[in-house]
């Protein structure tokens, strides 16, 4: 495993073998070789006009060092000391609380710039080693001019009033601040950008579906996990005993459809042997005038009418 801090000193090689003819592509692979793909990128320090914190993505970390040569910038290395490493498990962070971006200008003048703060990196736990988070806290900075040009300019008090001004803002060129505003207004956009690129819509049709789903985001609760009931499934019986239940409740049915038709067949003296069965009645007309007529039968098989 190689140690953090090695691969902050291959960063710094890497960016002193850029040349005046890296492109953006070269850029790209700079980041891709010590950037994670979802990497980000903090930049915290205080101007004349109050407190700033600047934070870009992967997609815009490129553009941030390339800005850093665009304004006269010829070299820049980065020096860390009494660095403090914790391992978690799949991250290893890096705080050192005595970093210095040194960067050498060749233009508007011969000037050596060495910014002070406090790094704080996170690295990811596996071969390649690559920065998840960058975090710079700027607290102060120093613009070191040799003696020699000053020694050169000794009589002229233009050129002295010129060598005394601050070539940068907190040890940030112009072109670099620049960028970072306007990374202010970038940043909110690439999701504005990528859903052009994907599903090829117009800006509007990309800004109206990204607020809805935004505001679908805000709206809605959190969705709970939910369990699925767990149902007891029954074992299908076999074809054979399905056939046979199906011939034996055939035969059942069929058994007691025969034994309802015997049943109703049967006459009452077949069921009661002992009772005599009624062949004939007459119905005799009460004094009334009604019919009335009530039957008796006799074990001995004597039929006995009242009215």
């Amino acid at each position: 495993m190689v140690q953090p801090e090695y691969r902050i000193y291959e960063m710094n090689k890497r960016l002193q073998s850029r040349t005046e003819d890296s492109d953006n592509l070269w850029w790209d692979a700079f980041a891709t070789e010590f950037f994670e793909d979802d990497a980000t990128l903090t930049l915290s320090f205080c101007l004349e006009d109050g407190p700033k914190r600047y934070t870009i993505g992967r997609t815009l970390i490129p553009r941030y060092f390339s800005t850093v040569f665009e304004g006269g910038v010829t070299d820049l290395y980065y020096i860390l000391k009494h660095s403090k490493e914790s391992y978690h498990n799949s991250s290893i962070t890096v705080d050192c609380d005595q970093c210095t971006m040194v960067t050498q200008h060749g233009k508007p003048m011969f000037t050596k710039v060495c910014t002070e703060g406090r790094l704080i990196l996170e690295f990811t736990f596996d071969d390649l080693m690559r920065i998840k988070t960058w975090h710079f806290t700027i607290r102060q900075y120093r613009e070191l001019v040799p003696r020699s040009i000053l020694a050169m300019h000794a009589q002229d008090p233009q050129v002295l009033e010129q060598l005394s001004k601050n070539i940068t803002r907190m040890g940030l060129t112009n072109f670099t601040l620049n960028y970072l505003r306007l990374c202010v207004i970038l940043e909110p956009m690439q999701e504005l950008m990528s859903r052009h690129k994907t599903y090829n819509l117009s800006p509007r049709d990309c800004l109206k579906t990204c607020l809805f789903q935004k505001w679908q985001r805000m709206v809605a609760p959190p969705a709970e996990p939910t369990r699925q009931p767990t149902t007891k499934r029954r074992k299908r019986k076999n074809s054979t005993s399905s056939t046979s239940n199906s011939s034996a409740g055939n035969n059942a049915n069929s058994t007691n459809s025969k034994k309802k038709t015997a049943a109703a067949n049967l006459s009452l003296s077949s069921q009661v042997p002992e009772l005599g069965v009624l062949q004939s009645c007459s119905l005799n007309p009460g004094r009334d005038g009604a019919l009335c007529l009530s039957r008796t039968v006799t074990p001995t098989g004597q039929f006995k009418e009242k009215h």
